[in-house]
Order: structure tokens, then C-alpha cells, then sequence
């Protein structure tokens, strides 16, 4: 690992990335399903969706306009996730191929916006099957099309659903089924091909590996899978993956033995929250430069095993190094993983020095 980096650092290396997609492309290809890689958590740095479509991935998914903006010369088809607000229709249509809808006000935004810019803007109709986030709910899908497909401006070209992010459902053969089943219903009435049947995020990857994925599932939109190597129904490591394509790197800035618990009255920390402490005796204990402005501090994994993260203020992050076998100095660097909260802050931050390798 590079040291002549400023610091805080975050390190990104693009071929544990283009390889990480690569596996996982090549294990949904079988199935029939393409790859919309998702660049939000990353805020859309080129060069990293760069090395996911090298990776195999056949469109970029974005939740933020700022972000496919930076993506538009890339070669590939643009999918906005989030859906779109009205007064943004004509931002929309301009820099996104793809949008994922569920109002039908959005959609006569989007119809207007297309036309006046003599285009077709491309949707997707999502559906809640369950877990209760975006989408018309699945019972009232059908009614929904009837006006939905009276745009002009407007292409509807498939229909998706998202799956355990919020309601925390499983995707299974049961409610991706009723999926598909809905897509054939929708194109037995209203004579449009769904070309796209997106069937969900890095939760519904463990049917892939377990060849349980329903027939006619034939995208998925994938993101935490692809930067950290998990799925995302239990959490469980992709066997082959990468799990370090990204690391956080931090600065020793102090190193003493102190305390471990603080000598006086305890009042409210800079938070407003009263701490409570464990008293340990004497303990090596270093602070680091970055905060909770800087960072998730519960998102971030120190590579060292033996360090145990105190806590921090805004600008501070406290270690207790006591137990570590390894030598450290006002100076040094610790290295960090990241959870996918803690990858999205960091990546955010405009503190972290970002730095492709």
C-alpha cells in the first residue's frame, strides 16, 4: 500500500473492482441477466465505473443526476435509481437513458420534458411487492399501466422491484415470480415487450449462486455485491470477491498512555449525549485525524485486529492500540475497511482525499 498519500486517504483500487464485477457479470450471464452496476456509493468517480463496465457490467445506475453527469461519455446506457422529481423532469431526460418511475404525475412531467427536447425518455414501472420503498403497489399495477402507457413522450420498457432495503423481504421464487408474472400480464394487455425485468440489488444474487433465480429475471441492479464483495439478503461474503477494493487510511497524530476512563465529573460530551465508560487501567491511547465531520465512525474496521475504536468527536478518532503486537508512532498510518455506510460517508466526504490506484 502506497504511504506518499495525503491523509485522511481513501484508496480505490480499480482492478479489485473491474475483477470483483467481472465475477459476478460472468455468474448472472448464464441466467440471461445483464448488470446495471450502481456508482452512488462512490459518487459516480469515472474512472471506478470505468473499470466496472471493463468488468462486464452493461449500464451504470446512479441515484444522483450530479453523478451521471460525470458518466455520459462512458458508452453505456445511464439508469437513474431514485425516482425522479418533477421540477428535475427536463435534468432527468437530458442526462438519464433510463429512470425508474411510480407516479404517474412524474411521468407526465417526463412526457413533457422528452417532447420538448424531441426525444423518447426511456422507464421502468416499479412495483412493491413487499418491502414497502418505492413502487406501485403490485395489486394496483395493472390499473396503473392503463394510464401510464398514454404518454407520448414516454417509452415504458420494463418493469423492476427493490427488495430489502427498507421493508428488509427477501427476494425469493415467490415474489419474483409474481414479478414476472406481472410483466407477461402487462404485455399481453397493453402490447408493450419488456425488455428490462429487473429483478432487484445484491439481495437477490444468493438465487443466482444457488441457481434458484426465476426464468425471465434478466437484470439486476448491483452495488454494495460489486465494491465490497457482499450480498445483501444475509450478509453473507461472495466466495472469490474482493473485500478490500477500497480502503480508508488514517494518520497517528498523538500516541500516550492515559486513562481509560476520565478523571472528574461527567458531564455531556460535544454531542449532548452523556458517555459512560469501563475502567480499564492504563492504556496506549492514540488519536487519529478524521471525525465523525470526516466519517461514519461505525462504519469503519480497523485491518489491525488487535485496535479497538473508543470513539471520537468531530474531528478526532480515539484507538486503544494496548493490545496490538505491531509498532506504531506519531506518524503512521492505519488502515481501515469499510461497511457500506461507511463507504458511502467517506466517499462523500469532501475531507477524504480520494486516490485510484
Amino acid at each position: 500500500m502506497q504511504t506518499n498519500h495525503l491523509h485522511p486517504a481513501l484508496i480505490i483500487d480499480l482492478k479489485k473492482i473491474e475483477e470483483n464485477t467481472r465475477l459476478l457479470t460472468n455468474a448472472c450471464k448464464p441466467h440471461g441477466i445483464t448488470v446495471a452496476a450502481v456508482t452512488k456509493v462512490f459518487c459516480g468517480i469515472p474512472q471506478v465505473a470505468q473499470a466496472m463496465i471493463a468488468g462486464g457490467a452493461e449500464m451504470l445506475a446512479d441515484s444522483r443526476i450530479s453523478n451521471l453527469k460525470k458518466l455520459k461519455d462512458l458508452g453505456v446506457p445511464r439508469m437513474l435509481l431514485r425516482l425522479p422529481m418533477p421540477g428535475r423532469a427536463h435534468e432527468v431526460v437530458e442526462h438519464a437513458d433510463i429512470s425508474l418511475n411510480s407516479e404517474l404525475t412524474t411521468l407526465a412531467a417526463l412526457s413533457a420534458a422528452a417532447e420538448a427536447l424531441g426525444t423518447v425518455h426511456k422507464v421502468i414501472i416499479m412495483t412493491d411487492l413487499g418491502d414497502l420503498r418505492e413502487g406501485v403497489w403490485h395489486e394496483e399495477l395493472i390499473p396503473f399501466m392503463r394510464q401510464a402507457v398514454q404518454f407520448p413522450g414516454i417509452r415504458i420498457i420494463g418493469i423492476g422491484t427493490n427488495l430489502t432495503c427498507y421493508g428488509g423481504v427477501i427476494p425469493d421464487e415467490t415474489n419474483l415470480g409474481r414479478l414476472i408474472q406481472l410483466a407477461h400480464e402487462i404485455e399481453h394487455q397493453f402490447g408493450i415487450h419488456c425488455e428490462i425485468i429487473s429483478g432487484g440489488n445484491s439481495s437477490s444474487l444468493h438465487l443466482v449462486f444457488q441457481n434458484r433465480i426465476p426464468k425471465g429475471i434478466n437484470n439486476l441492479r448491483l452495488g454494495e455485491s460489486i465494491v465490497l464483495g457482499l450480498e445483501t439478503a444475509y450478509g453473507e461474503r461472495i466466495p472469490g470477491t474482493h473485500r478490500d477494493c477500497f480502503t480508508l487510511a488514517l494518520e497517528v497524530i498523538e500516541l500516550k498512555n492515559k486513562p481509560s476512563a476520565p478523571v472528574g465529573n461527567i458531564g455531556m460530551d460535544a454531542f449532548g449525549q452523556k458517555p459512560v465508560f469501563t475502567d480499564k487501567g492504563i492504556r496506549l491511547r492514540g488519536i487519529l485525524a478524521a471525525g465523525r465531520q470526516d466519517l461514519n465512525l461505525g462504519g469503519i474496521i480497523p485491518r489491525d485486529p488487535a485496535l479497538t475504536i473508543i470513539g471520537g468527536s468531530s474531528d478526532h478518532l480515539i484507538i486503544d492500540f494496548t493490545e496490538s503486537p505491531n509498532t506504531y508512532q506519531v506518524g503512521s498510518i492505519v488502515h481501515f475497511d469499510l461497511t457500506y455506510g461507511g463507504l458511502l460517508a467517506a466517499a462523500t466526504s469532501p475531507y477524504i482525499t480520494k486516490y485510484l490506484v
